[in-house]
């Protein structure tokens, strides 16, 4: 079991920035995909995910541009940081490790509990 602890949301106003993290309680963190989705009234979405050994990156066409996506395997901590914020990125993001393999932010195995973030306008 993979425990995931967020962090970072909070309320900002459009074309602000925010910057969140997730932590991870699994000693093999750097052997696996991890990334941020966030969910929506019609499911969860993939918003952006990296790789375990080479890094690979995905960013839903949405947040392209605006959002990076890092990883630091010594402290076991994924980044989001998210700049040029919009309303419609308001929503309850959680971070998610997928350990089988597979296209980045298609599924997940484990997933934290979620921070909010609200953009207004």
């Amino acid at each position: 079991q993979v425990q995931l602890t967020e962090s970072g949301g909070g309320s900002v106003q459009a074309g602000g920035s925010l910057r969140l993290s997730c932590g991870a309680s699994e000693r093999t963190f750097p052997r696996f995909a991890i990334g941020w989705f966030r969910q929506a009234p019609g499911g969860d979405e993939g918003v952006s995910c990296i790789g375990s050994d080479d890094g690979t990156t995905y960013y839903a066409d949405s947040v392209k541009g605006r959002f990076t996506i890092s990883r630091d395997n010594t402290k076991k901590t994924v980044y989001l940081q998210m700049n040029s914020l919009k309303p419609e990125d308001t929503a309850v993001y959680f971070c998610a490790v997928e350990m089988l393999g597979g296209p980045l932010c298609s599924r997940f195995d484990y997933r934290g509990q979620g921070t909010q973030v609200t953009v207004s306008s």
